[in-house]
């Protein structure tokens, strides 16, 4: 057979089989852990790979459409695990387009709702008790997820990665070994009366109120992706136990969390930085999934974007992007980007 017309035979084929390794669907479970240092409850979402669930199927979860199948059968096998931090005030699902992505890709994701810095609980803003609770939150999911009886024989527990967005991007760092001063808090909002939702209301009066409070690092999560990291703790010093490979995505017109006091100021100092990325255009909150309807009309700040800015097409390229960095740490699959086309986001690795 001529060998034209053999790639020509051939040539479905590999598009099949590469469509076959990412077929499968996702699974869906809950938990509950207890984060060891102040004993505070967190639940956890778990979204994980699964042969048993339809690929197209959607699990309604209040306002939020999880592209998963609760309690589904996990896949054979072992898979890395990422835990994913919310924002201020967010939800365990809050990420779950993210999460379902990276499930289909072959990972387990746990996503703690931070309790004390959630949706329905802000007791502990502004204070350590979210400001280093966030990590310990995480790291207790990290626990609670290995030593599950249906999921944790599914991870491989030498392959654990973090993400998250605004305070959970400030969290994937803390994770990763950056070190937060509490004194710059009070003195960024010195500079910046007013700042929203960072400098327009009180800080607390007392910021530390844990007593000899363990470190954050937790020396089992080897890559993070920190999505507009709330970055305004940190210094010079602050990365200096930073030893794992971070990507920072940004949103250039960033109105919460400024670039040129967040993510801008800190690229620079992160000293394992592998890779940058912005979403030209974008605010703050162009990081949290499309919005229906109904959800856009009873919090349109958090789900308006800017004329000409396209959020389903900026969580395309933001799901890829974490998917290609996991891969490149965790399976070995780093290869160059493409570049992206006009209006796109700019990506460095």
């Amino acid at each position: 057979m001529p060998r034209r017309i053999t790639l020509r035979l051939l040539l479905p084929l590999i598009a099949l089989a590469a469509g076959a390794a990412h077929a499968d669907g996702v699974g869906l479970g809950t938990l509950e852990t207890r984060e060891p240092v102040t004993g505070t409850k967190v639940p956890v979402a778990i979204l994980y790979p699964s042969a048993e669930a339809k690929p197209d199927a959607v699990t309604e979860v209040g306002p939020y459409p999880v592209e998963a199948v609760r309690d589904a059968a996990p896949k054979a096998g072992k898979f890395p695990l990422i835990v994913l931090s919310h924002g201020h005030m967010g939800s365990m699902y809050g990420h779950h387009d993210l999460a379902a992505e990276l499930a289909r890709h072959g990972y387990i994701v746990a996503a703690p709702q931070h309790t004390g810095d959630s949706y329905d609980d802000v007791s502990g803003a502004g204070t350590d008790r979210a400001l280093l609770g966030r990590a310990w939150q995480a790291s207790a999911a990290i626990d609670a997820v290995l030593a599950d009886k249906r999921i944790g024989a599914h991870v491989d527990a030498a392959r654990i990665g973090a993400a998250g967005f605004s305070a959970g991007g400030y969290t994937t760092l803390l994770l990763l070994g950056a070190k937060p001063d509490f004194d710059l808090f009070p003195k960024y909002c010195a500079e910046h009366p007013g700042m929203p939702e960072l400098c327009d209301r009180p800080l607390p009066a007392k910021m530390r109120t844990i007593a000899n409070p363990p470190a954050t690092v937790d020396a089992r999560v080897r890559a993070g992706f920190a999505m507009a990291p709330f970055s305004i703790l940190f210094d010079a010093d602050s990365f200096r136990a930073m030893k794992n490979p971070v990507f920072l995505y940004i949103a250039q017109k960033d109105q919460v969390l400024a670039p040129a006091d967040n993510g801008l100021r800190i690229r620079p100092l992160l000293p394992t930085l592998a890779g940058f990325a912005e979403v030209p255009g974008a605010g703050h909150y162009v990081f949290l999934p499309p919005c229906s309807a109904g959800f856009a009309k009873e919090v349109p700040a958090i789900c308006t974007d800017a004329p000409g800015v396209d959020r389903a097409k900026a969580h395309r390229d933001i799901n890829a992007a974490a998917v290609k960095f996991f891969d490149a740490q965790f399976k070995g699959e780093a290869a160059a980007p493409a570049a992206p086309a006009a209006g796109q986001a700019r990506s460095e690795l």
